[in-house]
């Protein structure tokens, strides 16, 4: 979007903190000449043009176009969010911990995104992620270009051992100064739309730099809960991001390098002011109180925060400073960069895949760097090489290949899957269709050495694997293979009813989009029945499977030998002893405290045996990935019935007894989010102690 004059001159001169008295002055024209340009009465000619882009400190072009100034690297500061009057403290950003903190996360979140965004359909989106690890000078440049002064107190401020993020923040500090290295992983990607839109208004930049759980997402797309971007900060040892965006559309009369930084950091306070946590990295706005915006950088800035583009197609360059595998399975930059790598094969091969008639929808690339030199060479990732059977399918569907029965290894057998679609509570603008969708499923052998085979894998438009399940129930001696589900857009047919899938399957999905199941967006958004519409669909995909696989099975070339002797050699199994079992829990009671810590009443179901039981319970935070957050009990536990407490702190539960109930409190410095924002469920290991 082009500004008009008035509003470009009305914009520079209140970033300047000139008057249009002063501009007339330098100028040399009346104070009323300035005045019908600022209120678009009229326009100045070419050589008033130049005068103002000198008096403004511009360039002539920037001025004649009405385009925002590049920034120089001294324009730029750190400006912190004040914390509110009202005393109200977060302890750093709850999004980020709906995910299991790891780079196939990450991996799976970013390319998501990526997807969702893709700008020319005709062309597959580009993904690349860049690991680099700096040290020595590069290290100590790009801190300079970062300004890392400048947020390095409220770092250590932030730094509460008593919270999670501050537990966080000081292994990274405690890192960056023990060892004196900081990987840096850039996410690029290319034939994406990018941070289009205002500052502050509502758009991509918008819902991307300055808000939280605001996805701005419809229809086919992946996303609808804002949480994925999360994900990005999640990774940062000191949840710091940098970006750097070339727009499919200009915005202020520019489209190349829009760059940003944000910060998420807990509530803290530094030199007795206080701060709600997150803080932006820009130029200081002028038009609002304590704000930063986003500017136009050269490529030398790009380049000084390793956020240069390799080209001009539109698309966002994502830094994380301080990358780190918060599971602790990953540590060196090697084991990240096979990491990233399994994780974009592992969620996306069949967005990889191209046909004969279509290209793939997606092309994505891993590589790895130390100080300047390439320690990974970048490796484009092959589909066909992770997932060589699924991949084959994919690619027999979009060719058209398909067969009605399976004469080798290389054939894929396809059928229809319906499935229903409820009505809306509120029926879209332009109606919107209920009935019936069909969707394809796949079915092809897979290799003898397949460490999982005989599962399906269910996707939607984009084909991203939304979850892979195990079929059971399947026929006596079938062939080992692997299934793919297509449904709604990735059947390759764009029908109102197709689409009507697409939001159905998406309100099916929880927020990290790993399964279609009961959602309460779903529940809200579709009449009653929509719950057992997604549960008859899988059904129905598990049963066409076992259909396609009847009178495929494998012929034996084992001779079983004489009958006479078949029958002297039938040997019974031996009987099973049924197994005894393990305690669980029946249910948890619990409520939140005015402290925050969570008080809950547990009931224990126990298998019957003579012996006592001694447990060892543990407190977790429920996150959406699965990868629930445990939590500390806040002194010890209390037995209340059948049970007691051992000198350990566990749970001895009486030998003979069927139930057993305890009570305990959570520790609340322990909390990774404040309580009342959370779920919390109980396990009850086996502790390792000998019971008496």
């Amino acid at each position: 979007m082009t500004l008009e004059f008035d509003a470009w001159l009305v914009g520079l001169l209140r970033q300047r903190g000139m008057s249009q008295k002063e501009l007339a002055e330098l100028v040399k024209v009346t104070p009323a000449a300035v005045n019908a340009w600022a209120n678009g009465r009229s326009v100045p000619r070419y050589e008033k043009i130049a005068a103002v882009a000198a008096a403004l400190e511009v360039g002539v072009d920037d001025a004649v176009n009405r385009r925002t100034p590049r920034s120089t690297p001294s324009d730029l500061e750190w400006v912190f969010q004040r914390a509110p009057e009202d005393g109200s403290r977060i302890g750093g950003n709850a999004a980020a911990y709906a995910f299991a903190a790891n780079l196939e996360v990450l991996a799976r979140e970013a390319t998501q995104n990526s997807l969702d965004e893709r700008f020319d359909q005709s062309l597959p989106v580009t993904s690349r992620f860049v690991l680099h690890e700096v040290t020595g000078r590069h290290l100590r440049d790009f801190l300079s270009a970062l300004r890392w002064d400048s947020i390095e107190g409220h770092l250590r401020e932030a730094a509460d051992r008593r919270q999670k993020a501050g537990r966080v923040l000081i292994d990274g500090l405690n890192e960056l100064e023990r060892t004196e290295r900081l990987v840096l992983l850039r996410i690029d990607d290319y034939n994406a739309a990018g941070l289009t839109g205002p500052e502050y208004r509502d758009g991509r930049f918008a819902r991307v730099v300055r808000r939280t759980l605001d996805s701005g997402k419809a229809g086919a797309q992946g996303g609808s809960y804002g949480l994925g971007k999360a994900a990005l900060w999640a990774a940062s040892r000191f949840g710091l991001v940098l970006v750097n965006s070339t727009l499919s559309e200009k915005q202020d009369g520019r489209d190349e390098r829009r760059m940003a930084g944000r910060l998420e950091l807990p509530w803290h306070a530094l030199n007795g002011e206080e701060f709600a946590g997150p803080a932006w990295f820009g130029a200081k706005d002028k038009d609002r109180l304590n704000s930063a915006r986003s500017w136009w950088a050269d490529s030398a800035t790009a380049e000084s925060l390793y956020l240069e583009r390799a080209d001009d197609s539109p698309g966002t360059s994502f830094l994380v400073v301080g990358a780190y595998d918060g599971s602790g399975d990953t540590e060196d930059l090697e084991e990240m960069y096979e990491q990233l790598t399994a994780g974009v094969a592992h969620n996306f091969w069949a967005s990889m895949v191209a046909g004969g008639q279509s290209g793939p929808l997606l092309r994505a690339s891993v590589a790895a760097w130390r100080d300047g030199q390439v320690v990974r060479h970048e490796r484009n990732i092959d589909p066909h090489v992770h997932e060589p059977a699924k991949s084959r399918a994919v690619k027999a569907f979009l060719d058209g290949r398909t067969t009605s029965e399976l004469t080798s290894r290389e054939d894929v057998l396809q059928a229809p899957v319906s499935l229903r679609l409820p009505a809306p509570k509120e029926p879209r603008e332009g109606g919107e269709h209920s009935g019936s969708h069909e969707a394809v499923l796949l079915v092809t052998p897979t290799l003898e050495d397949d460490p999982k085979p005989d599962r399906v894998s269910f996707m939607r438009a984009s084909r991203m694997v939304v979850k892979e399940k195990k079929v059971t129930d399947l026929p006596l001696g079938h062939r080992r293979f692997q299934a793919i589900l297509l449904a709604g857009v990735a059947t390759g047919n764009a029908s109102p009813e197709a689409e009507a899938a697409e939001r159905f399957l998406r309100t099916a999905e929880p927020p990290d989009h790993n399964d279609w199941t009961s959602t309460e967006d779903l529940t809200a958004t579709y009449v009653r029945g929509a719950r057992q519409a997604i549960i008859d669909f899988k059904k129905a995909a598990d049963q066409a499977v076992r259909d396609l696989l009847k009178g495929q099975e494998e012929e034996s070339d084992v001779d079983d030998g004489p009958q006479i002797l078949r029958d002297l050699l039938t040997l019974d199994a031996p009987k099973k002893s049924r197994a005894q079992g393990f305690p669980t829990v029946h249910s948890v009671e619990g409520s939140v405290s005015a402290s925050g810590s969570w008080h809950v009443k547990v009931t224990v179901k126990l298998p019957d045996r003579g012996d006592p039981w001694v447990l060892a319970p543990i407190a977790r935070f429920v996150v959406q990935s699965g990868g629930n957050i445990p939590v500390e009990w806040a002194g010890t536990l209390i037995p209340e019935r059948n049970c007691e407490l051992t000198r350990n702190g566990n749970l001895r539960f009486r030998g003979g007894v069927t139930r057993g109930v305890f009570r305990g409190v959570t520790d609340v410095s322990s909390h990774p989010v404040a309580a009342h924002m959370s779920c919390i469920e109980v396990e009850v290991p086996r502790a390792k102690e000998v019971s008496e």
